[in-house]
C-alpha cells in the first residue's frame, strides 16, 4: 500500500511538471519528497515572476495582424486570459499582484471581462495569506435588470482604498472607466496595476490623470523572451 501510495504521489508530480515545463517553460527535476516546497504556490519571487513572464509568451502572446480594443492596428496581440483562467497562471498572478497592493488596500477592481480572473485571483490568494481583500467587478455598462448596478461585489464603505488591476494596458482608457465607475461609487482610487504595459501611452495617461500606474511587464519583456524560446 505504501509503495502503490508513492508512485502515486510521483505520478502527480511528474505529471504537474511536465505541464508547467510544456506550457509554461519551467523545469525541475523530479523529487515528490520536495513537492510541497515546489509547486507554484511556494516558488519564490523571481521564480514566480519568470515562471509568468513564460506563460505569457508560451500561451498568451501571439504576432500577426490584429485590430485592438482601442481600434488600433497591432502586430502581436496578448490574450492574458489564456494565462489568468489557468490554475497555475492564476496562482502565479494572484501571489505576484497580491505583494505588490499597499498595506491600507481594501478591494481589487477590474473591469470585465479581462480582469475577471485576475481579480478573484488575488481574492483568493489574499484569504490565504490571512489578508482577505475582496474583489469588485466593473461592468462596460449597466446590469440591465435586478439592481442596475455597474458594479458587482460587496458594498464597501465610502472612502475605501481599492487599487484597479488589468491585464493589458495599451492607451489606458479601458482600466480608467473602472476608476471612474470606483470614484461614482464613493471609493478612492488611486493605483492601477496591470500584468503587461505596452508601452502606448498608457502611463503618461494616468499620470496626467494623478493615478499611480505599475505593469509586471513591459511588452519589451515579453518581446525579447519571446525571440529567444
Amino acid at each position: 500500500m505504501r509503495k502503490k501510495s508513492i508512485l502515486a504521489i510521483e505520478a502527480i508530480y511528474n505529471d504537474f511538471w511536465l505541464n508547467c515545463n510544456r506550457n509554461f517553460g519551467v523545469s525541475q527535476t523530479p523529487n515528490p519528497e520536495n513537492m510541497a516546497n515546489s509547486s507554484v504556490a511556494n516558488l519564490d519571487t523571481a521564480s514566480l515572476r519568470q515562471f509568468l513572464l513564460n506563460a505569457l509568451v508560451r500561451l498568451a502572446y501571439r504576432e500577426g495582424d490584429f485590430t485592438l480594443s482601442s481600434g488600433q492596428k497591432s502586430s502581436y496581440y496578448i490574450n492574458g486570459k489564456q494565462v489568468t483562467l489557468t490554475a497555475e497562471g492564476a496562482l502565479a498572478v494572484g501571489r505576484l499582484l497580491l505583494s505588490l497592493l499597499p498595506p491600507d488596500t481594501q478591494a481589487v477592481a477590474g473591469l470585465t471581462l479581462g480582469a475577471d480572473p485576475i481579480v478573484s485571483a488575488v481574492s483568493v490568494v489574499s484569504a490565504y495569506e490571512n489578508r482577505p481583500i475582496p474583489a469588485l467587478i466593473v461592468r462596460k455598462e449597466a446590469k440591465g435588470h435586478g439592481t442596475m448596478a455597474y458594479i458587482e461585489g460587496p458594498t464597501l464603505d465610502a472612502g475605501a482604498a481599492v487599487v484597479v488591476l488589468e491585464d493589458v494596458v495599451t492607451t489606458g482608457k479601458s482600466a480608467m472607466v473602472a476608476v471612474e465607475r470606483l470614484r461614482d461609487a464613493g471609493y478612492q482610487v488611486d493605483l492601477i496595476i496591470a500584468l503587461v504595459d505596452r508601452e502606448q501611452g498608457g502611463a503618461e495617461f494616468y499620470q496626467s490623470q494623478g493615478i499611480k500606474f505599475q505593469a509586471l511587464f513591459s511588452i519589451r519583456d515579453l518581446q525579447a523572451a519571446y525571440q529567444t524560446k
